[in-house]
């Protein structure tokens, strides 16, 4: 006689299940709302630089070898192309959405730990996120117009994830470390790809003014820092607030 077994897989337990349901509360009114402020932001403020540079990447406006143009051309107004400017927010509501579930499951990892997670941490944990998603890799790989001249995009994007992920683990080990080892690695961390440096074009060539460039990146910079702020303050409000309403209903 053979015997035949059976196994069932065990269900998630209720702590579980509250816990992933903090996380994605959490994350969801997190993302959403910081991405919906951030991309208000960005087409106020980064769109119209971004639709200035496209016409000198078109050749409509010319910077050099020809008459001065003005600096304030007319360009659209916002939301005067509804369809691309509507994609354009759901798009960057979902990308902080995302940035979000990341951010609130460290922050779960770390109140496991006993430290403590609320809307005032949250904002620490934006500025560390901003200083790995934006910062370090901006610091060598910059914010760029249409029409520059460019390396490899696989090569940049290597780069870019390897320099992300140095970054978020320094940012780590400055926080939690706790010890000068762990300070001296994150240091070695945030500095190595740097030293290496990002693959950058043979010659560097673009129709765009460097004055456009130049605002683009500072923009481009400034909301981010804007944005991952509103998303750590969120991220930690919501967390503190779904622990109370599961407190409450236990």
């Amino acid at each position: 006689m053979t015997r035949h077994t059976t196994s069932a897989t065990q269900p998630a337990s209720p702590a579980t299940e509250i816990m992933f349901s903090r996380i994605l509360t959490s994350a969801l009114f997190a993302g959403a709302a910081a991405g919906l402020i951030a991309a208000l932001l960005q087409l106020a403020f980064v769109q119209p630089v971004l639709l200035h540079a496209e016409l000198y990447e078109s050749g409509e406006l010319v910077h050099f070898g020809a008459e001065a143009v003005s600096a304030h051309p007319e360009l659209p107004g916002m939301f005067s192309e509804l369809t691309r400017d509507a994609l354009s927010v759901i798009f960057t509501m979902l990308t902080y959405t995302g940035y979000a579930l990341v951010l609130v499951a460290l922050m779960s990892v770390a109140e496991g730990q006993g430290h403590k997670v609320d809307g005032r941490t949250g904002v620490l944990w934006g500025i560390a996120g901003f200083v790995a998603f934006h910062l370090a890799p901006g610091f060598t790989l910059a914010p760029e117009v249409p029409g520059v001249a460019a390396a490899d995009v696989y090569a940049r994007q290597v780069w870019w994830f390897a320099t992300v992920a140095a970054a978020a683990v320094a940012m780590w080990l400055i926080a939690f470390g706790g010890n000068i080892i762990s300070y001296v690695i994150a240091a070695a961390l945030l500095l190595a790809p740097h030293m290496i440096g990002a693959p950058e074009p043979d010659v560097f060539t673009g129709p765009v003014p460097t004055e456009i460039g130049a605002l683009f990146a500072a923009r481009a910079f400034g909301i981010g820092l804007v944005a991952w702020v509103l998303v750590g303050a969120f991220a930690g409000y919501f967390w503190q607030k779904e622990a109370s309403h599961a407190e409450a209903t236990a």
